[in-house]
């Protein structure tokens, strides 16, 4: 089956290529059926590195090109020259200016972002869980891109496929962890159904941040992981429909 790849038009740039990938188009079965490229789920471990060098292909790259960290819903973003040299280290964002390195962030609900500054040929991914992007990924991110030579006023950005405000259903002590943050983040939150509930907006939330950080050009690519089976994979519909398990979904980014 051939992949299926969402882009954003912030992204298509001289030198750039990037995708947020659906779950279609893999080898795996059953509850992982598609192109899941967790290798910290339960999964058959030789089909999991078959998807991860389908999409590195997709790429136009070996399947050893692409990078991604060992995710831990943190503020950490690490500079990568190429392969880890000792495993992925603990971090939520991979950022490079090495052509021919793939960042990659891998997700199931939170929000992937990718960013890139074509002219100082600086590119990152980043891993935006609401825990990451209220403790600062996004800032750090950009952080580390600078520290390459990018620059904020011409870095654009692109938030993937994440769980959409209508299926984001929190109780109240989630919404007090925001306000004690920040009182002005009350915004980012709707009535739920009953008294005790809010709905988040997790990737209106993670634009803002893009946007404290100073970058001008971003976009949400409008679609919600956890109301789309057939496409992509949701933790949240996985808990909801009792399934053991759930497959990870690729964004990434590459400089050729």
């Amino acid at each position: 089956m051939t992949l299926t790849v969402i882009t954003s038009p912030r992204l298509d740039l001289p030198g750039v290529r990037h995708a947020f990938f659906t779950r279609a188009g893999g080898v795996s079965e059953g509850i992982y059926a598609g192109l899941n490229v967790g290798v910290g789920s339960n999964d058959d471990p030789e089909k999991v590195r078959e998807n991860r060098a389908r999409a590195a292909a997709h790429l136009g790259q070996p399947a050893d090109a692409l990078v991604t960290a060992y995710q831990v819903h943190s503020p950490c973003a690490m500079i990568a020259g190429g392969p880890w040299p000792e495993g992925p280290p603990q971090a939520d964002a991979v950022v490079t200016a090495t052509p021919g390195v793939i960042c990659g962030a891998l997700t199931a609900d939170c929000a992937p972002v990718l960013l890139a500054d074509a002219e100082a040929r600086v590119v990152a991914a980043a891993h935006a869980g609401w825990r990451g992007a209220l403790d600062g990924v996004v800032g750090q991110t950009i952080d580390r891109m600078a520290e390459l030579g990018a620059r904020r006023e011409r870095i654009r950005a692109a938030v993937g496929p994440c769980i959409g405000p209508d299926s984001y259903e929190v109780g109240l002590e989630f919404e007090a962890r925001f306000l004690a943050a920040d009182p002005n983040f009350r915004g980012f939150f709707t009535p739920g159904q009953a008294a005790d509930k809010r709905q988040f907006n997790l990737p209106a939330f993670v634009l803002s941040r893009i946007a404290e950080a100073g970058i001008a050009t971003a976009e949400w690519v409008g679609r919600d992981t956890c109301a789309e089976p057939e496409l992509f994979y949701s933790n949240r519909r996985a808990f909801k429909t009792g399934e053991s398990d759930y497959g990870r979904l690729l964004s990434a980014i590459v400089l050729i």
